[in-house]
């Protein structure tokens, strides 16, 4: 059995409840991510390596 993960949520989600945003969880070989709203939908996995470039690229779709 593992460990029970453990879900941050962005210093960027909001004020009021902070659902409206994404959390991250830290593994140790990779990162997962998942929706806050509908955590039980399922999660998104990418290499711990990965993350950094990942969410650089997200920022590039969101830039004006």
């Amino acid at each position: 059995m593992g460990t029970p993960d453990v879900w941050r949520k962005s210093s960027y989600s909001g004020s009021g409840d902070g659902n409206a945003c994404v959390e991250i969880s830290n593994r140790r070989t990779h990162i997962a991510i998942r929706d806050s709203k509908a955590p039980a939908y399922g999660t998104l996995t990418v290499p711990a390596a990965a993350f950094a470039p990942f969410v650089e690229a997200l920022k590039t779709l969101t830039r004006p």
